[in-house]
Parts: C-alpha cells; structure tokens; sequence
C-alpha cells in the first residue's frame, strides 16, 4: 500500500502534479491546458486524441510526458501502407520450426499514434481492441498490453489530401480531444532561446507507473454527489436533438449527439480534475472544466452549421 487512506492519497497526488507541471515546463513552453488535459487523461486511464498544426512539438510533449512518468515510450508513424501487424506483432517461425509471437510497437505504457489519420481504417481498426482491452490478439491469441497503458494520437487539421476520417467507434474511444494552438509572442521567444543553445536539459523522473495505478484507483473510488452527476447526464442528454433537454441550438445545428461514454468520461475527468486541484470531491465547475474536451468530437454538425461557419466549441458553451 503506497498510502495510509485516500485523504493522504488526494494531497499526494496534488503534489505530484504541481511537481508535474515544473519539470514539463524545463521542456514545454506554455501549452498548460494541454499539460493539464493529458494527465486528467492518464490519471482517469484514458486516452487522448491532439489536434495542431506541424511544429507545435506534440512529439516532444508526449516523449517528456513519458520521461516525467517513468514510462516505457513508442511512436508509430502512420503512413498509407501501414499494416495492422506493423502496430501489433505477429508470429513467425523460428529456427526450432515453432511459432513465436514478436511484439508490435504497441507493446509500451504510452503509445504517440503520430498522425493517426493517414492509415486506413483496417489499420486504425488495429488500435480498438487495445484502447479498449488494452489486449492484442494473433491467430486467436490473446496478449496483455503493459499496464498503464495509453494512446496519445496527433492529427494534422489542415493537411487532408491522403488522409482517413476516423471511425465515430474509434473517435469514441478517445477520452479527450484537445487542440493545440500557436505559443503567444512571449511563450515563441522562450521556446527560440531554449531551442538554439546547447543546453542539455535532466529530466527527473517524478512518478512510477505504479502510482500511477493507485491513483488511477483512487480517482475512481472518489465520491461524487447526485447533483453533479444529474449535470452531467443532463448535458450529454442536451447534446442530442431528438432529446427533451434540447435546446433550440442544437436541434438546429447538431445531427447526432454524445453517447452515454460522455457521461462516464464527464464524470471521471471531473474526479481527476477536482484531486490535481486539491479537492476531495468535484463540483459542477469540475464538470464545466472537461466538458468542451469530452463532448466536442462527439457531436456531429449538420450542413447548416458547416455553412455558416458554427464551432462545435460555441455550441457547447451555449448548452453549459
């Protein structure tokens, strides 16, 4: 037991995540809500999907991220003619004329599904059953991936010749999709003066993969009142124009909305949201903090919205 009771847990979890914060930003200039955004993910045991632009430093966020965590790292480049085996292993055999299983890139604690849109869907397919299982089956084997385990994938918003939407399965799966936005002048001019010098910077190691676990338990066990949990259904259920909850927004602009996986995510972010901050419960503003998120690549635009021009980011704002 790596602490006494779940208050000496919170408290220490808030630490770790102040610590957290200070040893990424050696790294990473500015991108504190996307810092943030990502270990709500980990500490809730889900996975994230990054949108930016090239050059905003996904990669090197992601590889920080794993060096702070003291996790084992792989990044698999997406391409066109990427195999499913190429992401899980496959079996061969070997000299003694028996099959021997050689394990896939996807065999590490943090997997950075770089521009996870350019394979096609029979390859994205690869990762469903180990974002959702954290398994792998070959030739009707199955195969636990390490645990924890997480998918950080990027995609490129502008860049769409050669590209391959999504599945709405897969999209669901995803916890979180957040997205990365240029560094202000300030934050540009810092990351230049680090990037040109030959300042070698010691990441130090702030958590082990089995905190990580304890702490993924205690978000789960943190206790949440009916009210906050009304919130959030009744938010997920405001997503959806065939719902009573609809606003006049939504019907007119939405097509299809959140699942009922939106409100489970609502629900955990919100634990894990409330304990980095040094609660021992969530409140709705906890809610209201992960909401735009969890919901934003769960709500599908009609041609309407497309047309003139609605974020999916004003439209949850409204129903908030």
């Amino acid at each position: 037991m790596l602490y006494q009771n779940d208050v000496e847990a919170a408290n220490a979890l808030h630490q770790k995540y102040t610590e957290l914060k200070k040893e990424i930003s050696k790294v990473i200039v500015g991108q504190n809500s996307i810092v943030e955004a990502l270990l709500i993910s980990i500490f809730s045991n889900g996975h994230t999907l990054m949108i930016g632009l090239p050059g905003l430093a996904k990669t090197l966020l992601v590889k920080t991220l794993s060096e702070v965590l003291d996790l084992s790292f792989n990044r698999i480049q997406f391409t066109p003619d990427l195999m499913p085996s190429d992401i899980t292993g496959s079996e061969i055999l070997n000299e003694k004329r028996e099959f021997q299983f050689l394990h896939g890139p996807i065999f590490a604690n943090i997997i950075l599904a770089d521009e996870i849109n350019r394979t096609p869907p029979k390859t994205q397919a690869a990762l469903l059953e180990a974002m959702q299982e954290k398994t792998v089956t070959i030739n009707g084997k199955l195969h636990q991936l390490p645990n924890p385990f997480f998918v950080l994938a990027t995609q490129n918003p502008i860049e769409q010749e050669g590209t391959y939407a999504l599945p709405e399965a897969q999209l669901d799966r995803f916890m979180f999709n957040v997205f990365l936005d240029y560094p202000s002048f300030e934050e540009e001019v810092d990351i230049i003066k680090a990037t040109t010098s030959n300042n070698k910077i010691q990441l130090n190691k702030i958590i082990h993969g089995t905190e990580i676990l304890a702490f993924q338990d205690l978000v789960r066990k943190t206790p949440v009142a009916d009210n906050v949990i009304d919130y959030a259904v009744k938010l997920v259920s405001k997503t959806r124009p065939q719902s009573s909850f609809a606003t006049d927004e939504i019907k007119k602009y939405i097509d299809f909305g959140a699942g009922p996986r939106a409100g489970q995510f609502l629900i955990i972010g919100a634990k894990a949201h409330a304990l980095l901050h040094g609660k021992y419960s969530p409140d709705i503003e906890n809610v209201k903090a992960v909401a735009v998120n969890i919901l934003r690549h769960r709500m599908i635009k009609n041609y309407r919205a497309e047309a003139e021009g609605i974020k999916i980011e004003q439209i949850i704002a409204g129903i908030m």
